[in-house]
């Protein structure tokens, strides 16, 4: 069976057509920009758009014979559409913080241990979307009353391709609305703490179900074939897990700008510091924990300190310092603080800092302090999953961009041996593994 794979992400979309875990043919891909605006950080679904249809018109003919989609998709990335499915709002991605006096706000009113054990998570700003969701009713209540359907990016998708109204199971369990931890339905008492009704949400699908098919509109407009069936979708980490096939107490670590590390389980046990959602597709969650700038971090530091060397050199360098004994006689006495990019288990915003910097202080002496926080952040997040009450097996999925560059600076404080099992594209070639099944 030929699947068209769309993996999308914050900034990009890639296209191919996937059977059985590979790639067949020529892999598409087009950009478009994320905007940022103090605490705001947005995507203008217009271009998500014409960057899908860009993709897709790369992939030539095949694309118009494929037996159905499948869609990978970043997560969250709220949006308010009408009734037309016209977009009342940008996509508003994990890393937007405008609305963290909301989530205290909501936390207050619902309780931390309420929201793990409906939710599964607390409500994080921007990363658990009904803080996003609640900043709309306070602040634009006019987009809250006009809109007919609120959802991610994937119900944005299937409104726009289908007409339908849908999400998935780990889409729905970023929302804050959702009974993640008996993938059951939209919570009424969560719903009511965020002011919107249950009618505005749409219908939960699991991943590989078909709700809709392409229309004659969207056909023409992307270059596909009318009555396509497109499966709901997932968010990309779970896509990637699929390809390797998801089990009980697999890791899989998903490495490029922010490093995802997640824990398969069929017993999930929410934590303030981790996220939890419903993997997509049967009884299965995952435990997931973040580390919001990790291949950024590195690429900040070259670009702020290190131009002058080659790509080889500076990565050489970066290996160097996560091999180094960390208490040998010239350990660097500077500290860092690994949040370039704040941090997604946090309401309130973090940042990055050096201190203990001597007038001696080098370049190095920073790179080396960064790498040395990169690594102890892996090393307590590995500590927090094993504490779910899962045997961890032993061979670690990777993938993504930065699973090879950063992989001595990711897995130098996790004790024992491991096995890693690296693929790249796994979140595109992972959609090949769903078998679509009408609803």
């Amino acid at each position: 069976m030929n699947i068209l794979g769309l993996d999308i992400g914050s900034s990009s979309v890639k296209a191919g057509i996937v059977r059985n875990g590979r790639i067949i043919g020529p892999l598409a891909r087009d950009t478009y920009p994320t905007h940022y605006d103090g605490p705001k950080v947005e995507v203008d679904p217009s271009k998500v758009l014409k960057a899908i249809a860009h993709a897709i018109s790369q992939l030539g003919p095949p694309a118009r014979k494929v037996d159905a989609i499948g869609l990978s998709v970043m997560a969250p990335a709220f949006l308010a559409m009408d009734r037309a499915g016209k977009p009342l709002t940008r996509l508003v991605t994990h890393q937007d913080r405008r609305s963290v006096k909301i989530a205290h706000e909501l936390e207050n009113r619902v309780g931390i241990r309420r929201f793990l054990h409906i939710a599964g998570n607390r409500p994080f700003p921007g990363g658990i979307s009904i803080t996003t969701l609640a900043w709309f009713v306070k602040h634009e209540p006019q987009i809250i009353r006009k809109a007919d359907l609120i959802g991610h990016l994937n119900t944005f998708l299937h409104r726009e391709l289908t007409g339908r109204r849908v999400i998935d199971p780990s889409n729905a369990s970023f929302t804050g609305l959702y009974e993640t931890l008996k993938q059951g339905t939209w919570s009424d008492e969560l719903c009511k703490a965020a002011g919107i009704s249950k009618s505005k949400l749409p219908d939960i699908f699991e991943s590989n179900r078909i709700p809709g098919r392409v229309s004659p509109a969207a056909a023409r407009r992307f270059g596909l074939t009318e009555g396509t069936p497109l499966m709901a979708g997932m968010i990309d980490t779970s896509a990637a897990l699929m390809l390797f096939g998801p089990s009980v107490g697999q890791l899989i670590n998903v490495s490029g700008s922010t490093d995802v590390l997640c824990l398969c389980t069929n017993r999930p046990r929410p934590d303030e510091k981790l996220l939890t959602r419903a993997l997509g597709i049967g009884r299965l969650w995952l435990s997931v924990g973040t580390l919001a700038a990790a291949g950024s971090a590195i690429v900040w530091a070259r670009e702020q300190f290190f131009r002058d060397l080659s790509t080889d050199d500076f990565y050489g360098l970066v290996t160097k310092l996560a091999r180094k004994p960390e208490k040998s006689a010239d350990a660097s006495p500077v500290i860092f603080e690994p949040y370039l990019a704040g941090e997604r288990t946090s309401i309130d915003q973090k940042y990055a800092s050096f201190s203990n910097l001597p007038l001696a202080t080098t370049r190095q002496d920073l790179l080396e302090a960064i790498v040395d926080a990169l690594a102890k952040a892996s090393g307590a997040r590995l500590g927090l999953l094993k504490s779910r009450g899962v045997k961890i097996k032993r061979t670690v999925f990777t993938s993504g961009g930065a699973a090879r560059s950063l992989h001595d600076v990711i897995y130098r404080d996790w004790p024992g041996r491991w096995r890693f099992k690296s693929e790249q594209e796994a979140s595109l070639r992972g959609l090949s593994r769903l078998v679509p099944v009408p609803i």
